[in-house]
């Protein structure tokens, strides 16, 4: 069976999106299949090609209960679902499926208040900032705040995934050909961590160094093996990745 990774809260605006299609673009150059799920009713989805992942739209209940039961039937795949913001009653339903719930969080009082609401609510859910800042008094004074307002929580709290302009081409319609080195190694960072929570052994990555053009020097954007097969409203039995 699958493995189901829900990024998921109570409010808009923290990165789920941007958090999810990092996860999966890691995840793809970490050698696994990824599926990343659309059910954000405000969003488009993305074209596929070029990726490293696919991506499906479960905008509609309907559609999310076929896009789910189609991952979980695929052995060795990995789904990980945009949950949206403001839903409550959608993220109870994600966290029921997930494996791995993710609680992003930008460096606001108003953030971290209501990732403390959603801890409360969603108890085997981790939070993890999200777009945290990289100017050195800016986090500092982000550290402070969430020593001094998640103290309580801080078995539950992941490391911060820093702000990285270069995360908005994941979002692009088409994604370019190359992609800077510094987003394929936050990328890989990020599906490691996650891996690790599922308990799939993998090599730890390495850290790529830019090359002259600001590209990835080795990874590239092909999509993975096997990809195209996918069809979440079909019954095709797609083999599953190797498991390292």
């Amino acid at each position: 069976m699958a493995e189901i990774v829900c990024i998921i809260g109570n409010k808009g605006g923290t990165g789920k999106t941007t958090l999810s299609h990092m996860l999966c673009q890691g995840l793809g150059l970490l050698g696994q299949r990824a599926v990343c799920v659309l059910t954000d009713t405000h969003r488009e989805p993305l074209d596929p090609e070029g990726r490293r992942y696919l991506v499906a739209d479960a905008r509609t209940r309907e559609a999310l209960g076929k896009v789910v039961d189609k991952i979980q039937a695929l052995k060795g795949w990995l789904g990980v679902i945009d949950g949206g913001g403001n839903r409550s009653e959608m993220d109870r339903k994600l966290y029921s499926l997930a494996s791995v719930v993710l609680l992003p969080f930008r460096d606001s009082h108003e953030d971290i208040r209501t990732v403390i609401q959603d801890l409360e609510t969603f108890p085997r859910a981790w939070a993890i900032p999200s777009q945290w800042p990289t100017n050195p008094w800016q986090q500092e004074a982000a550290e402070k705040t969430i020593r001094e307002q998640l103290g309580k929580y801080a078995d539950r709290l992941l490391p911060p995934i820093n702000t990285l302009s270069a995360s908005k081409l994941l979002l692009q319609t088409n994604i370019p050909d190359k992609l800077p080195t510094p987003l394929g190694n936050a990328c890989r960072a990020l599906a490691y961590q996650v891996l690790d929570m599922l308990e799939i052994a993998c090599e730890a990555p390495a850290e790529e160094i830019e090359d002259e053009v600001g590209g990835e020097s080795r990874h590239g954007t092909a999509v993975s093996p096997a990809a195209e097969a996918f069809d979440p409203a079909a019954g095709i039995d797609v083999p599953g990745p190797v498991r390292h």
